[in-house]
């Protein structure tokens, strides 16, 4: 069954006017990890546990991206859910989804853009409920832009994360490598959560997501003895 992001994705192109056109869409993809056929990492995917759920609210057209790393959490996350950011409204799914009672919400979010009686750096839950991650998925432009126009996130604690590292992403260029990609954020909050070893498989599996990318991009074989690999290798299915 088609995960989260595969689904928005569909409902994305079905209300589209005209195709929506990837760089380097003239090589046939994987339409599972959506890399070339040539460097289809399926065998790989990992497939582990996870006490968390993360939610991806995503701008217009990130679905539709072969990059876009929100895939390869609902890959790994089972309760992954996804939905296209509103400028002028919310999907009254994921307003279902904030008022579960299971889940405790929290906004991944700089705190610098919070007032500070909502930020926390920690994961704490009331008993009974289970950490939801709250991802803007968009550029960094975009991301804050989304934050200040979703009042119905005004309500929830915004989780502050603190990296040790810089950014390891490599599929779009970016200015600032203290900002992370989706996916590193995602792994950092299920980390916080001691989910470690779904943050362990998701780190593992962007790094070979990136490998097998750039492989097809740049024609040449991904490393399949690499560390990411040997680290799915753990966690993979086959």
């Amino acid at each position: 069954m088609p995960h989260a992001v595969a689904r928005l994705r569909d409902e994305r192109l079905a209300r589209s006017l005209k195709p929506f056109v990837a760089r380097g869409s003239r090589s046939e993809r994987c339409p599972r990890c959506r890399v070339a056929i040539s460097h289809c990492l399926c065998r790989w995917q990992p497939r582990v546990p996870s006490h968390c759920g993360v939610c991806l609210l995503m701008h217009d057209i990130e679905p539709l991206k072969p990059s876009n790393t929100g895939w390869l959490i609902a890959d790994v996350v089972t309760d992954t859910y996804a939905f296209t950011w509103q400028r002028t409204g919310v999907d009254l799914r994921l307003l279902e989804l904030l008022a579960d009672p299971q889940w405790q919400p929290f906004v991944v979010f700089p705190g610098e853009y919070a007032a500070p009686s909502r930020v926390v750096e920690r994961v704490e839950t009331a008993p009974g409920k289970r950490p939801l991650f709250i991802l803007l998925d968009a550029t960094w432009t975009e991301a804050r832009k989304m934050f200040r126009k979703s009042p119905y996130l005004d309500a929830l604690p915004v989780l502050s994360l603190r990296p040790e590292a810089l950014s390891r992403y490599r599929l779009r260029r970016s200015t600032r490598g203290e900002h992370l990609c989706t996916a590193e954020v995602a792994a950092l909050c299920l980390e916080l959560a001691s989910d470690v070893q779904a943050a362990q498989a998701l780190d593992a599996w962007l790094d070979a997501f990136t490998e097998h990318y750039l492989g097809a991009k740049h024609h040449r074989l991904a490393d399949l003895d690499n560390a990411a690999h040997r680290a799915l290798a753990v966690f993979a299915k086959t």
